[in-house]
């Protein structure tokens, strides 16, 4: 049975494309599915960007104006790929207006501002996902099942990181992720990643200290539109101040025993994409990264033969979840936009089905929740409680 499914995208920038691309892909990959996206609609502030990707994509239309996405009788989903600092107003209005949402993390600017989205789409009975990519990498997924099985034993410590050197140039253009007032630095753009991921393997974080710093405390100024913070500038002019962390660690503790360490850095030399945990239990580890995001290394304890007690490692292969939905043979690799094609299908199936999916606004909930404890304990120096309320569990 054929569901086609109406979508509007707004943000044009690399997400927004990665996006409508993912649609677009959808019936290719998951065929059996029945889902057929259809590209209503996409917007963007800057009018060539917008009209760049309706022709690149094939949406019907393109405008500058979001509030168009959402007016649009045919678009059932949003897709939210704009600046951090639209991320509320946006949801709100979608939610307000029976929207389905796909939010980008962080759902808000604040954790504040992701309790309030996930509050307001549970009200007005929205269905929500939200862009933890890296939870559907095969091996991840494989990880998943492993430890949920129980053949890793009982987890004892967990070491989740995400160093990612895209700001390391000092010369790196101030865009809005360096600055407070549209957001949080490595805490939301990075370390929300890390927390998502370990709660999803390793449990519920209960307890947290953390610290952070600033070490690239000035940028040059962009030209609105054109530099983003992947570019670099090739010549001396005004500098601005950097408002947000460039780096965070976190001590954990989870609800069901283990210990962790959780760090993000966005200014870090010689890692380039290490989005990756390590995950220890009384039985074996695992350990994964982004960055070889088609291995996973796999140990079990050998107490009969100490001289076999190693880590072995695993290529991707159809045998573990989605992998065959792109190809048929072991250790031909899938990459980024694949995963993205995943989570895609996971939200319009949510959607067919009428039943919220996972990763969605609770979820980004549950990581705000952490994320606000780890800013108290900024302030006071000490571990402190994660703390969720009564309206969290509605």
């Amino acid at each position: 049975m054929t569901r086609s499914i109406g979508i509007g995208v707004i943000g044009m920038g690399w997400m927004g494309e990665v996006h409508s691309r993912a649609y677009r892909a959808i019936p290719d990959r998951f065929p059996e599915s029945g889902l057929r996206p259809r590209l209503v609609i996409c917007a963007d502030a800057i009018a060539a960007r917008a009209q760049a990707a309706q022709q690149r994509f094939g949406f019907e239309r393109s405008t500058t104006d979001w509030h168009e996405v959402i007016a649009d009788p045919a678009v059932e989903a949003v897709i939210v790929t704009a600046p951090n600092d639209l991320h509320l107003e946006i949801n709100r209005a979608a939610a307000q207006a029976g929207k389905h949402i796909f939010c980008e993390k962080p759902v808000g600017r604040e954790p504040e501002e992701t309790v309030l989205s996930a509050r307001i789409a549970r009200e007005q009975g929205v269905l929500t996902f939200v862009g933890y990519n890296y939870r559907w990498a095969p091996l991840v997924q494989y990880a998943r099942q492993l430890i949920s099985s129980g053949r890793l034993g009982r987890i004892t410590h967990y070491h989740g990181r995400f160093l990612n050197g895209y700001a390391s140039d000092p010369r790196g253009f101030l865009s809005w992720r360096f600055e407070r007032q549209h957001g949080l630095g490595a805490l939301s753009d990075l370390m929300s990643h890390v927390i998502d991921m370990a709660q999803m393997l390793a449990g519920p974080i209960t307890r947290v200290v953390s610290d952070k710093e600033t070490f690239i405390r000035q940028r040059p100024l962009p030209q609105p539109g054109i530099e983003t913070h992947y570019d670099i500038s090739s010549q001396d002019g005004p500098l601005g101040e950097v408002t947000n962390e460039d780096y965070v660690n976190v001590l954990v503790h989870f609800a069901k025993g283990a210990r962790g360490i959780l760090e993000s850095c966005r200014v870090i030399n010689g890692e380039k994409c290490d989005m990756s945990f390590e995950i220890y239990g009384t039985r074996g580890a695992i350990k994964w990264s982004m960055e070889r995001m088609n291995q996973l290394e796999l140990q079990w304890r050998n107490d009969e033969n100490p001289a076999e007690d190693g880590y072995i490692t695993l290529l991707s292969g159809p045998a573990h979840p989605f992998h065959r939905h792109f190809n048929p043979a072991w250790g031909l690799n899938l990459g980024y936009d694949d995963l993205k094609v995943i989570e895609a299908y996971h939200f319009l199936r949510s959607i067919a089905a009428g039943q919220q999916g996972e990763p969605g606004f609770a979820e980004a909930l549950a990581v705000a929740r952490v994320q606000q404890a780890i800013m108290r304990s900024w302030e006071s120096g000490s571990w402190e409680t994660v703390e969720f309320t009564e309206k969290d569990e509605k």
